[in-house]
């Protein structure tokens, strides 16, 4: 970048932050049975029961067809919660319950904790989301499918829902056993200690996800898991927490193996990739954890030019501006954890006060972003705007990749082109494109995500570099190039 290119200053606009009222209102909460309890005295009991200490529960009686009816845990099995499951060994016969400390709670307690982690990203990024975890500090780091494993203290939790722009949740373990039959993951969620982070005062959701699982119904496996949390709470607080599948307080995730089940808390809520700021958004649009993913595994260099010619609603170049003036991703969003019992705010706000700190006010060089759509272009103003970037940090511009040429020094071309349904039907587009690319864009890297695997012989260039990507359910490819000077050797 030339010392003459004015620098770019964030603004924050405090007014423009959604707050966590507006950000999910489709449904009212549900409040029943437990909030009709005396708040004092469901206090007073569950002082006098954690004065004590805990004790296995004994097994569950014979059920009573009395049961209320309860709305049903939806049951999702989703890549983003697949993964390797944790090596195998005698231990596993057992499982491994988190056990409350007798006398009063605090969420100070947690702090000489050491929790294990797994961190769930887009199939694809593994690789990419090891190294950001590991760039974090943090150990013993593990790639997993579709996913990352590793530990740290319960600020290293809060941190990873935070600075993560790669991951999708950040999910606790709390209990890991052998089951062979759905009775037996009822026991293992009725051994666990589901008190220490909720109760009957908040709602509820269990998902549940398997890879290889033997059991005949993930939907009544995640009934029962549901079942053992319900009756372990009712034994011990005398009430039951209510079901939300919109927008509960906690979320618990059950993952199914060949032989194992393994319970997850869910610390994040909404997923990590909802920052917040979009809501105008293209007709295929990114995932910002993706869009993320792209940046990285593109190796684009923050003080280098960033060009997305099919800029869409402006997710890539967002990603990129937060990634350049260091924004946590997270710095304007609520989390699960906050929800939770014996949540430390304070602690809280000063790891965010921190992080706000940390942020710079200016550019290295430029962001650009083109789109044939004047509508499209328009929607990606309002949502940088609401992504807390001033109007001149990202250039917005209306124009045919075919013929944009760049006005600064060589960077990264990263995109998500048009393709399949939304491509038109016009062969000549890809070579044209190609053909501005090799006279106008030497020295550049350009990078584009695609379902199209003969994209690289319609634009005559050869890949230097491949990536398997999966944009949602759609696999697809990161195709990686490097434009010669002069001309475009294969």
């Amino acid at each position: 970048m030339s010392d003459s290119t004015p620098r770019k200053k964030l603004t924050l606009k405090k007014s423009a932050v959604p707050s966590p009222d507006t950000r999910d209102s489709d449904a009212p909460r549900k409040r029943s049975g437990a909030r009709a309890r005396n708040a004092a005295q469901l206090q007073r009991e569950r002082e006098k029961q954690l004065a004590q200490p805990v004790s296995a529960p004994t097994p569950a009686p014979a059920r009573s067809s009395r049961r209320r009816p309860e709305a049903p845990a939806r049951t999702r099995v989703t890549s983003e919660q697949a993964h390797v499951t944790s090596e195998q060994g005698s231990s596993e016969d057992k499982p491994i319950v988190l056990r409350r400390s007798a006398g009063k709670r605090s969420g100070h307690h947690r702090s000489n904790e050491t929790f294990q982690v797994f961190a769930p990203c887009p199939l694809g990024l593994e690789e990419a989301l090891h190294a950001e975890l590991e760039a974090l500090g943090y150990q013993n780091l593990r790639k997993g499918r579709a996913g990352c494993h590793f530990e740290t203290d319960w600020s290293g939790v809060l941190r990873a829902n935070l600075y993560s722009r790669l991951a999708t949740r950040v999910l606790v373990r709390v209990a890991h056993a052998r089951v062979h039959t759905e009775d037996d993951v009822l026991e293992l969620a009725r051994q666990t200690a589901w008190e220490r982070w909720f109760g009957p005062e908040q709602t509820l959701r269990v998902d549940t996800s398997a890879v290889r699982s033997p059991m005949k119904s993930l939907q009544y496996c995640n009934l029962r898991a549901k079942d053992g949390i319900c009756d372990r709470l009712r034994e011990l607080e005398g009430a039951r927490p209510d079901i939300d599948t919109v927008r509960p307080d906690a979320r618990v995730h059950l993952f199914l193996d060949e032989t194992t089940a393994t319970l997850y808390l869910d610390t994040t809520g909404e997923s990590l990739f909802k920052r917040g700021w979009r809501l105008d958004k293209g007709e295929a649009p990114l995932r910002e954890n993706l869009a993320a993913g792209l940046l990285a595994l593109s190796d684009w260099d923050p003080a280098a030019p960033l060009l997305d010619p099919f800029c869409g609603s402006g997710t890539l170049l967002i990603e990129a501006a937060w990634v350049a003036l260091g924004v946590p991703p997270g710095i304007w969003r609520p989390f699960g954890f906050e929800r939770l019992r014996d949540h430390d705010a304070r602690h809280w706000r000063d790891i965010k006060d921190d992080a706000r700190q940390r942020i710079s006010a200016r550019l290295d060089a430029p962001l650009i972003g083109v789109d044939l759509d004047p509508r499209v272009v328009e929607a990606a103003r309002a949502n940088s705007e609401r992504a807390m970037l001033s109007p001149d940090t990202i250039r917005f511009e209306v124009g045919d990749a075919r013929q944009v040429q760049p006005d600064c020094e060589p960077g990264w071309i990263v995109t998500n082109p048009p393709y399949g349904e939304r491509m038109p039907g016009d062969d000549t587009f890809w070579p044209q494109w190609a053909e501005n690319l090799k006279r106008h864009y030497a020295g550049w890297s350009v990078n584009i995500i695609t379902s199209d695997l003969e994209l690289p012989s319609k634009l005559r260039l050869k890949p230097r570099r491949r990536h398997p990507v999966f944009n949602g359910a759609l696999e697809c490819r990161l195709f990686s190039f490097e434009m010669v000077h002069k001309s475009y050797r294969s």
